[in-house]
C-alpha cells in the first residue's frame, strides 16, 4: 500500500512534535492555520487519512488499517515519542493508536471525538450520505457546511476549504476529495464501543456543547476520570462540533501545554 500523504507544519530537520488527524471527509491541511498561528514553533506531521485527500483510497477502511497506516508513519518519520490531536473519527483513531503503540505517545488531546455511537444513528447518517454525497454546485456545498457544524467557523476559513478540498466530479457535480465508500464505512467504525486510552496517559479531552446528539457520553467521560484520575482533563466549550477550526486559540493553547 502506497504511504499517506503527509502535510507537514513547522520546523523541519529535526523530529516531529506532533501528529494531528482530521475528522471524517476532513483532510490534514486543516491544522495549517492553527500550526502557524498558534505553535509555530512545533514539528507537525498531519497526515490525509485513507480514503481522504491525496492519500490512497483503496481498502480496508475500518480503524485497524488507520492504525497500521500511522503506526508506519510514526516509524518513518517520529523517533521520538509525539504529543496526539484528533478531532471527531481522528480523535477516536488517536485513542486506538495510542493503545496500539504507547510507547510513541507522550500525550493525547481529543477534540470532540466521535467514537461508541448509537449504532442506529450511526446508520441513518451513513444512509443519508449514500443517498446525497455531492451536491449540484459549490454554493449548495457551502451553505451545506455555514448552516450545520461549521456555523461558528470564520467565513474565511470555510472558503479556504472549499477551494482545496471541494472538487468537480465525473457525473457533472461537485464533491469533496474523499472515497464515499470509505466514508460510509466509517460511521460504523464511530459505533463500534468507545475504548479508553492506555493508563498513565495525560489526556484531555474537549467537548462541544452545541452537538446534538453529543459525540461522547456522560458514562464515557465518567469512565475516563475513573481510569486515568488527575491525567484526565475535560473541557466543555460552547461550540458546534468543528472546534479544529472554530478555536485554534484553545487548540493552540492545548497544544502548547502538552508540549
Amino acid at each position: 500500500m502506497p504511504a499517506l500523504h503527509v502535510h507537514h507544519f513547522g520546523p523541519q530537520g529535526r523530529a516531529p512534535d506532533v501528529l494531528a488527524l482530521h475528522g471524517l471527509t476532513g483532510h490534514g491541511l486543516r491544522w495549517a492555520r492553527m500550526a502557524a498561528a498558534e505553535v509555530p514553533d512545533a514539528r507537525i506531521l498531519a497526515p490525509d487519512l485513507r480514503g481522504h485527500g491525496r492519500s490512497p483510497w483503496a481498502p480496508p477502511w475500518g480503524i485497524d488499517a488507520h492504525i497500521a497506516d500511522l503506526v508506519e508513519l510514526l516509524e518513518e518519520e517520529a523517533p521520538e515519542p509525539v504529543v496526539l490531536i484528533g478531532h471527531s473519527y481522528g480523535a477516536a483513531i488517536a485513542v486506538h493508536l495510542a493503545r496500539a503503540v504507547p510507547e510513541k505517545i507522550r500525550a493525547l488531546i481529543l477534540l470532540d471525538p466521535a467514537m461508541g455511537l448509537d449504532p442506529d444513528w450511526a446508520l441513518e447518517i451513513a444512509g443519508h450520505f449514500l443517498a446525497s454525497p455531492d451536491y449540484p454546485h459549490a454554493q449548495e456545498a457551502r451553505d451545506d457546511k455555514a448552516n450545520g457544524g461549521w456555523s461558528d467557523v470564520p467565513a474565511d476559513v470555510l472558503d479556504a476549504d472549499i477551494t482545496e478540498h471541494l472538487i468537480d466530479l465525473p457525473n457533472g457535480r461537485v464533491g469533496w476529495r474523499i472515497c464515499v465508500p470509505a466514508a460510509v464505512a466509517a460511521w460504523g467504525e464511530m459505533a463500534r464501543p468507545a475504548v479508553l486510552p492506555p493508563a498513565g496517559l495525560a489526556t484531555t479531552m474537549v467537548r462541544a456543547t452545541r452537538v446534538n446528539p453529543r459525540f461522547i457520553t456522560d458514562a464515557y467521560i465518567a469512565d475516563l476520570h475513573a481510569h486515568l484520575g488527575a491525567q484526565a482533563q475535560v473541557l466543555e466549550v460552547d461550540n458546534e462540533h468543528m472546534i479544529d477550526q472554530s478555536r485554534p486559540d484553545l487548540v493552540g493553547e492545548l497544544l502548547r501545554k502538552a508540549l
